[in-house]
């Protein structure tokens, strides 16, 4: 079992940034994990993930420094479980909106006595063969964040920030903005104000903030508030920019040339 380094820098107030992938492609992921990211998240909420191809994900990345992550379909034990057997170091629970619920994928995705996660020999502990090293050093390695992405949950933000064993606040900017009622509206004053108050309240509980952001210039400007796991987009957005920027250049060139 390796330490999950995205955990020890959040530990020392450092950043880190990844990002989503949302195809269930081991060469994708094999590629992304080249550039320099700290942790690549694999959607299973909205993606068409299977357990194998979880797998085959984690997989492809192996003997990289870049940690694996799930964003897991729901708040459901079995569902965690699965993910982390198969090699995930940490998961994403999105609509978390009570301490309650943020107390469930804690003790989910922990071993007794901190949790209620199941023993036994899977991928994660080498298929059983490193289990009592992997049992012994699992709590302190997994990374556990709830999405803050309702109006019930930014009500209930400062009792889900002081649940133990939580280690990120992550913020979804889509769901949050629609859920007050300014969908695609980041920006918007109540908007910035509850991103505000989330990372506040982090802050207040010795936790970190997460934040899904749109592009690298995002980014460096979440990581100026005082958030420390931000997702720069995803696969896809990253491949819808560099085609649109190319093809965009091709079409206004062919048209010049047109005109000329």
């Amino acid at each position: 079992m390796y330490e999950n380094s995205v955990k020890q820098r959040l530990r020392e107030g450092l950043p880190t940034v990844g990002s989503w992938i949302n195809l269930p492609s081991p060469a994708i992921a094999e590629f992304m994990a080249d550039y320099g990211m700290d942790w690549l998240l694999f959607d299973t909420e909205h993606g068409p993930y299977s357990e194998e191809a979880v797998e085959d994900m984690i997989r492809a990345i192996k003997g990289t420094e870049v940690i694996p992550l799930v964003r897991v379909a729901g708040n459901d034990p079995f569902l965690i479980k699965k993910v982390l057997d198969r090699g995930a170091m940490g998961i994403i629970c999105p609509l978390v909106n009570t301490a309650e619920e943020a107390r469930a994928a804690v003790a989910a995705c922990k071993y007794p006595p901190e949790g209620m996660r199941g023993v036994a020999g899977t991928r994660a502990s080498n298929f059983g063969r490193d289990l009592d090293d992997y049992f012994e050093r699992w709590n302190s390695e997994v990374l556990v964040a709830c999405q803050i992405e309702t109006a019930e949950a930014l009500k209930n933000v400062e009792a889900i920030a002081a649940v133990p064993g939580l280690d990120v606040l992550f913020i979804g900017p889509k769901d949050l903005s629609a859920s007050l009622g300014f969908f695609g509206q980041s920006d918007h004053p109540e908007v910035t104000a509850a991103v505000n108050r989330i990372v506040q309240a982090a802050k207040n509980h010795g936790i970190a903030a997460g934040y899904y952001a749109f592009g690298p210039e995002d980014v460096l400007r979440r990581v100026d508030q005082g958030i420390n796991f931000v997702a720069c987009a995803s696969e896809l957005s990253l491949l819808a920019d560099a085609a649109e920027s190319a093809y965009g250049m091709i079409k206004r060139g062919l048209s010049d040339k047109r005109e000329g």
